[in-house]
């Protein structure tokens, strides 16, 4: 035998019965991490902990087919025994949850798919999910009420079931109990049967939150998603799922774009189809803004002047009857006239001040967003020129024609009706597939490297003969670019545009602030964060009318939060997630205890 060439698996010196004290250690580290359990919070047998968590689970079942309250002073028709209502079904759905992970972390034959990592950590964030939206409902029946005595006895066995349900899950063990089982690879239909089915729940999820009729209703289904996404996450499903978007790729665009036109068909009014195409407004230029932000590292503050620029520009342009150039271009032109003029503003503001850096920029261009709000309110023909009728806006912006067909009529396609926003909607939707096509396609680029780059250590990236000044111009052009594409559109969808419209920051996005909270929320330098944050930050003042008052205040409490417990972002960049927080145990060998060595 060679001694300069030993086989795998030995070293030299070392016989081959007698493993090296290293791989002892690894090996050791291993098998704490995935085969052993964590000590439970709550000292119970494994199986008296299961019994009590699946007992708990289904009186929290029963309990939502019994009256919780007496009134229907109270939304959601909560007085009836026989079927659930209003919140109840949400404790119901996260009953039945609880119910089939836990039997599936158990090893239930038949349901080990439904948690790959065979975690009770899932269980007891569905446990906590059903508790929180339970416990939710009944505080704010007493509260809006007058008390408890205006709870009924199901929602007295709901708030105890629920807390037993909790206090089981507590006493499993959190780690995996058992070593999960090989299981066969599914073939190809059954991997695409199972997206096509992901995003249809995503849908079905999506078209219920939009539409829930209340803001308590929405309270609890926020509650709800957050836990039980949370709970896909420790189950092991969520990975399981991107390993199947990764190979079906193409697949997987074509559910999610039908999945999304599909929505305006499940509307019978366009009240939520209004709020869906501002969200689409919303998550579009939160993707541009992502450009400067997110991938060059560029902190804009008056990023929803760019905006502006091009819903002023499109509302000049198309035909208004306000407008003060009285030309009527068609939306085509209309588009590129809006997108053209952001990109002139974007470099025009971008050459002079992108040689600053950090805070500095930030106040440059947080003054730049205040200068455009300030300069439209003056071109009144008093305070300066006649161009933008100064704080009474361009109103009466005609609704778009594209090739003969009116977006501000009804149309009927076989079976098919397409209201108004409907089809505004539609056309956003390809534009926001525009943007995240050129996102994607500039970020994995040369250029896309060099913003990363610039945004991880300018000064290192200069001394690689990056040209730092042409590269964030560049970001800085194309994000203003996107804004504006964006704004062509939001003007026609809201058929006025005005000054107030464009602010730092207020009560309805967007605004620069909410802008840049979305990025940040949802996960810089991804394309699914800002979309999510966005929907979020759109969604949420949208339906919980109470929180107008205090936004400012909810927001601020909201950014603590998300800096405390997930300083990444909702749908963080795998680079920044690695940044945050410290690889797991199992990542790679760990250093030798002197017990070990």
């Amino acid at each position: 035998m060679n001694p300069k060439n030993p086989p795998t698996g030995t070293t030299p010196g070392t016989p081959d019965d007698d493993p090296h004290p290293y791989d002892a250690a690894r090996t050791t580290s291993a098998t704490r991490a995935s085969g052993t359990r964590a000590i439970p919070r709550i000292p119970l047998p494994p199986a008296t902990a299961r019994i009590t968590v699946i007992g708990g689970a289904v009186l929290t079942l029963a309990s939502t087919f019994l009256a919780w309250t007496w009134t229907h002073a109270f939304p959601g028709n909560l007085t009836v025994t026989g079927y659930p209502g209003g919140l109840q079904v949400l404790t119901l759905t996260g009953a039945i949850l609880t119910i089939a992970h836990t039997l599936a972390a158990s090893g239930t034959p038949g349901l080990g798919r439904l948690s790959p990592t065979r975690s009770h950590t899932a269980t007891r964030h569905l446990a906590l999910g059903t508790l929180a939206t339970t416990w939710y409902t009944l505080i704010t029946i007493a509260v809006q009420l007058g008390g408890i005595v205006n709870l009924e006895p199901g929602g007295y066995l709901a708030g105890a079931a629920s807390l037993i349900t909790l206090l089981g899950a507590l006493a499993l063990p959190t780690g995996q109990a058992t070593p999960s089982p090989p299981t066969a690879p599914l073939p190809p239909w059954a991997e695409i049967l199972i997206i096509a089915a992901v995003f249809g729940t995503g849908l079905y999820v999506l078209t219920y939150g939009i539409g829930t009729a209340y803001g308590e209703l929405f309270t609890g289904f926020l509650l709800l998603t957050g836990f039980t996404t949370a709970a896909l996450a420790k189950a092991g499903l969520i990975t399981r799922l991107s390993q199947l978007t990764a190979k079906h790729r193409r697949i997987t665009i074509t559910a999610a774009f039908t999945a999304a036109a599909l929505f305006p068909l499940t509307q019978d009014t366009d009240e939520y189809t209004l709020i869906a195409v501002n969200i689409l407004i919303f998550s579009t230029v939160a993707l541009g803004l992502n450009v400067v932000v997110g991938l060059a590292g560029l902190l804009d503050l008056g990023y929803v002047a760019f905006l502006g620029v091009g819903a002023y520009t499109a509302a000049l342009v198309s035909g208004s009857t306000a407008s003060t150039l009285h030309i009527h271009f068609p939306f085509w032109a209309a588009a590129l006239t809006g997108a053209a003029a952001s990109l002139v503003f974007g470099v025009l503001i971008g050459a002079p001040t992108l040689r600053l850096r950090g805070d500095y920029l930030a106040i440059v261009t947080l003054g730049f967003g205040e200068i455009f709000r300030i300069a439209v309110g003056n071109l009144n023909g008093e305070s300066g020129p006649s161009v933008t009728n100064g704080p009474n806006g361009i109103p009466n912006i005609p609704n778009l024609n594209i090739l003969g067909y009116n977006f501000g009529d009804t149309h009927t396609l076989g079976s098919l009706t397409l209201n108004p926003f409907a089809n505004y909607y539609l056309l956003m939707l390809l534009v926001t597939l525009l943007v995240i096509l050129v996102f994607s396609r500039a970020g994995n680029s040369r250029i896309g490297r060099a913003w990363i780059a610039i945004r991880e250590d300018e000064t290192a990236a200069t001394a690689m003969g990056i040209n730092g000044f042409r590269v964030k111009l560049i970001a800085f052009a194309l994000g203003a670019t996107l804004a504006g594409l964006a704004g062509t559109v939001q003007a026609h969808v809201s058929t006025t545009v005005v000054p107030e419209q464009y602010v730092f920051a207020g009560p309805v996005p967007p605004n620069s602030a909410f802008l840049l909270a979305a990025v940040i929320l949802g996960g810089m330098g991804t394309i699914t964060g800002p979309l999510l944050g966005a929907a979020l930050l759109y969604l949420i003042p949208a339906k919980l009318q109470f929180l107008h008052d205090y936004q400012l205040l909810a927001f601020g409490a909201a950014l603590i939060l998300l800096m405390r417990f997930r300083p990444e972002g909702i749908i963080p960049n795998r680079r920044q997630q690695l940044e945050f927080h410290e690889p797991p145990a199992t990542a790679g060998p760990t250093p030798l205890t002197k017990a070990e060595a």
